[in-house]
């Protein structure tokens, strides 16, 4: 069995549905062999990191960057993960008022540091808020499930 972790922070009605797309997504009939967990970001730990074998981060754009909950989840998690953890597959989805275009860099500089390979480019659900913003979520969720079920990643 596979583990996959959503770390997505949901402070609204619309960014915690986007992550119960995801999760939606990930746990598809047709995916046997991964279990999916999501946690808030401040709630995972290094151990819960170290246990999965790929991971799907959201968060909103704040002022053109991550949350601040996901910075502390890197903050946090960061080191403790580095040397076991590289090669970690993951995505990233964000929900953007603006064009995401500085959340996307500063997520990827980060996994870029802890040696993380992206599966996918950032999904980033730009703008007025828009119904396909859900279904695109659930698609992640299920690609990288998928993935991991038939052993890409």
């Amino acid at each position: 069995m596979k583990s996959l972790l959503i770390v997505a922070h949901a402070p609204s009605k619309n960014t915690r549905l986007m992550a119960e797309a995801v999760l939606k997504g990930a746990q598809h009939s047709d995916i046997d062999l991964v279990q999916t967990r999501w946690i808030p970001p401040l709630d995972v730990t290094p151990e819960d990191v170290i246990a999965c074998d790929a991971i799907i981060m959201g968060t909103t754009e704040n002022l053109g960057y991550m949350s601040g909950a996901l910075k502390d989840f890197f903050d946090r998690c960061y080191y403790p993960c580095l040397a076991v953890k590289q090669g970690l597959p993951c995505a990233l989805y964000i929900r953007a008022g603006n064009d995401g275009t500085g959340t996307c860099k500063a997520v990827e500089s980060i996994c870029k540091g802890l040696r993380w390979k992206f599966v996918a480019p950032p999904l980033v659900c730009r703008g007025e808020w828009q119904a396909s913003f859900l279904e695109q979520c659930e698609a992640l969720g299920m690609t990288m499930a998928a993935g991991l079920d038939v052993g890409i990643y």
